[in-house]
């Protein structure tokens, strides 16, 4: 079981994934994400992954996740897993479709609003947080 979110209905495989969707989306420039956050979770953006977790967890509907185990796939290479990069750049990109956030200034994009440098830096130190939070599963599942 997963949650889906409560402003998009995205389906998230936890709790922990529902927190990520919900702040990233709203620091992508989502005003209905935020909103939403700032009604249920006043305080949101000083909260970490599992605090902001617990605080939503309540107000999200229980859905259906697929679960795929590497007991029923035929092929157990890790040669095409999704890199942070790849994760970031998929939030990005549905952020970008409902004519919302941006890396850049907006080019390319009329509806965009411009990100300030202060906006950037969050995003890249997101990017940067989510690599070595990778990283590190990697490094887990290794040993």
């Amino acid at each position: 079981m997963g949650y889906a979110c409560p402003v998009c209905e995205t389906p998230q495989s936890d709790a922990e994934h529902l927190a990520n969707h919900l702040a990233f989306t709203a620091m992508l420039g989502d005003d209905d994400h935020e909103a939403w956050l700032d009604d249920h979770a006043p305080g949101w953006s000083e909260d970490g992954e599992d605090e902001l977790a617990a605080r939503i967890e309540e107000h999200a509907k229980e859905v259906g996740f697929p679960q795929v185990f590497e007991d029923t796939t035929h092929d157990h290479g890790h040669d095409d897993e999704p890199q942070a990069g790849d994760l970031f750049e998929d939030e990005l990109e549905r952020a970008n479709e409902r004519g919302r956030g941006s890396r850049t200034s907006g080019a390319g994009n009329a509806s965009a609003p411009a990100l300030d440098a202060e906006a950037q830096g969050i995003l890249q130190e997101a990017q940067e947080m989510t690599e070595e939070m990778l990283d590190d599963e990697g490094e887990d599942d290794e040993e």
